[in-house]
């Protein structure tokens, strides 16, 4: 008798065996300084990490141009692969599946630090951005990665809306807008294999100029691609919460389906969910594993209070992108923490 997989139930995710659907998501913390990996870094996703669980770690900038925000690592140097060395030790050590997350912030640059506006992306600087991918996917496994997520969210956004780069490219949805994703992709899957490479799409967020409609497109676009390499999986993040026109609460608007039904490999969602939603999705088969950021960040220990089904910790936004190296970032109390206080 087969079955019916939930949120917690095993999951071979390629030839990764994984304990449950749970999934840390990547979350940018500006907490490694001089784009270093920290200790309080690998305190951070050791409390994390557990045998079976898949850590996504925080966006890694590509190159010196790429970072955007103040703190936050990179995977462009041989002393920035040595700092993410006993991060990674210590996620495996714990028995868990480890992941990098590879960008550039393009136009989605931070608007409070001074870091300027983003310049348009001319056609000629797409084979360096497309080797700096390389080249950070390739650190990602030397640093001891078991394999790189790539986010071109931001990466892709100037080649959207006629900038320069389309003078050369065409105005085909294959050129205008997916060609420097397509071919960061193709050339990331072919510096350490697709069964090593994932790929996270945000197509409602609104980094770029382009409407919703031509996003979702690109997006699809880019699954196709994605499905016909055999990338190993795609994370997608779904549309913000909106009012639930029968109940009038906030709920997940569900829009990820025509993705899911072209990707073949493993499909993560993220975006809002909770331990019962999060249930519903993996048992409807709308997703294969599902990812969390804030209620991870807050909860060290999120799988097994899932499993108990008890209350979480609440998180403090105020401590989402400040420096601290313990406050908001490593002082989570753990459920065996509080039973024991108790």
């Amino acid at each position: 008798m087969e079955v019916t997989p939930d949120l917690l139930t095993p999951y071979k995710m390629g030839k990764f065996d994984l304990a449950h659907r749970v999934v840390l998501a990547p979350l940018t913390r500006c907490r490694s300084y001089e784009n270093m990996a920290q200790p309080h870094n690998t305190l951070y996703y050791e409390q994390r990490a557990a045998p079976g669980v898949f850590l996504i770690a925080e966006a890694s900038a590509v190159s010196e141009t790429a970072t955007g925000y103040p703190h936050v690592p990179g995977l462009w140097s041989q002393e920035q692969v040595e700092a993410w060395k006993p991060v990674v030790d210590a996620v495996h050590a714990k028995g868990a599946l480890f992941f990098c997350q590879l960008w550039h912030t393009g136009r989605k640059k931070s608007h409070t630090a001074d870091f300027g506006a983003p310049p348009k992306l001319e056609t000629e600087e797409i084979p360096q951005m497309v080797m700096d991918f390389r080249v950070a996917a390739r650190n990602g496994i030397k640093a001891g990665f078991d394999g790189s997520e790539f986010f071109p969210a931001s990466a892709s956004g100037p080649l959207y809306q006629g900038q320069p780069a389309q003078r050369q490219h065409g105005s085909s949805l294959d050129n205008r807008c997916s060609r420097l994703a397509t071919d960061v992709i193709a050339a990331v899957v072919d510096e350490v294999g697709a069964h090593r490479v994932g790929v996270r799409l945000s197509p409602f967020a609104g980094y770029t100029d382009c409407s919703e409609a031509d996003a979702e497109a690109h997006a699809l676009h880019l699954v196709h691609f994605m499905d016909k390499l055999g990338v190993l999986y795609c994370h997608m993040v779904e549309r913000r919460k909106c009012v639930n026109g029968n109940t009038g609460k906030l709920a997940i608007p569900h829009r990820l389906s025509p993705f899911r039904k072209v990707f073949k490999g493993t499909f993560i969602v993220n975006g809002g969910y909770d331990r019962e939603e999060g249930e519903k999705v993996v048992r409807d088969g709308y997703a294969d594993l599902v990812s969390y950021g804030r209620l991870f960040l807050a909860n060290p220990d999120l799988p097994e209070r899932f499993r108990k089904k008890v209350d979480l910790n609440k998180y403090d936004r105020s401590t989402f992108y400040t420096s601290d190296p313990v406050v908001g970032y490593t002082d989570y109390p753990f459920l065996s923490h509080e039973t024991q206080v108790a």
